[in-house]
């Protein structure tokens, strides 16, 4: 099977923030172009907020974009187009400092789940920190921060690789 790969990349905490999408698979199988979301273009996109009890045991409230929106726009096909080979694919999302983590898609997509998963980039209503940000994970539902991934550089979507018989 194919791997389709997906990069979201952010910029260092202390550059202006970029977030770069590259190889989403289209509805189609056709790969699109590279999509580039300025700080300012994310800061037009659909913002949700949550709030969630952080590693510190505080409750904060996040800002951002849906993981979803993100790879919708990058052509990543979600909701009712998700179904079959889509439904093998996985996210592996890559702190600066080389930490990752996984979800499935459908862990991402608001037709399959209640509860969002947000690239944030505020907190309590300010920027997040360079220790943070610019761009941080937050898994609300999770009940441990592991998967709360700061300094987001990379997604990728892979796919599962067939089984062998």
């Amino acid at each position: 099977m194919s791997r389709t790969a997906l990069f979201l990349l952010a910029t260092l905490p202390c550059l202006a923030a970029d977030l770069r999408i590259e190889g989403a698979a289209a509805r189609d199988g056709i790969v699109k172009p590279a999509l580039v979301v300025t700080e300012a273009e994310f800061n037009k996109l659909p913002r949700t907020t949550v709030t969630a009890r952080d590693r510190d045991g505080k409750e904060h409230r996040y800002e951002g974009v849906l993981v979803a929106e993100l790879l919708r726009r990058a052509g990543q096909a979600l909701g009712d187009e998700m179904r079959g080979p889509v439904m093998q694919r996985y996210a592996v999302m890559t702190a600066h400092d080389g930490y990752r983590i996984v979800f499935a898609l459908p862990e991402l997509d608001p037709a399959f789940t209640n509860t969002p998963v947000l690239v944030a980039d505020r907190m309590d209503g300010q920027p997040l920190s360079s220790r943070d940000g610019p761009f941080r994970i937050i898994a609300p539902s999770d009940k441990h921060p592991t998967r709360w991934l700061r300094t987001l550089e990379k997604i990728e979507i892979l796919a599962a690789p067939e089984a062998v018989r």
